[in-house]
């Protein structure tokens, strides 16, 4: 199964990022293979809109089945609902504590968009 977090930075030490589309980076694991990609996100960062939406299309053309996040969006979460992924609540976690908890079941579904975030 492909997981995406959303992350401060492009390492699984590095902290989860509260933001979704507007994220500095995405880390998608493997988690049965455990290999995975750094995807620099800094284009959807900068967007002047549709930030989310974008970033779910990621997502959808890399296979992701769930999201680790802080929060989704309003145009994020249905993007990615529409895609079938879902999200999960993963914050003040590393890469590596989320990927964790998420395979150990401890993580919360997100089942209602949050408040938009600009820049």
């Amino acid at each position: 199964m492909k997981v995406a977090v959303s992350a401060q930075g492009p390492s699984k030490d590095d902290k989860v990022d509260e933001r979704f589309g507007r994220a500095r980076f995405f880390i998608v694991a493997d988690t049965e293979s455990a290999e995975f990609e750094a995807i620099d996100n800094s284009k959807n960062r900068n967007a002047m809109q549709a930030a989310g939406i974008a970033s779910a299309e990621i997502m959808s053309e890399r296979g992701v089945e769930a999201v680790l996040t802080g929060h989704l969006g309003p145009k994020a979460f249905p993007a990615l609902g529409v895609s079938g992924i879902k999200g999960y609540s993963a914050i003040g976690m590393t890469v590596a504590e989320a990927l964790e908890a998420f395979a150990a079941g401890t993580l919360v579904e997100l089942t209602e968009a949050g408040e938009a975030h600009v820049h």
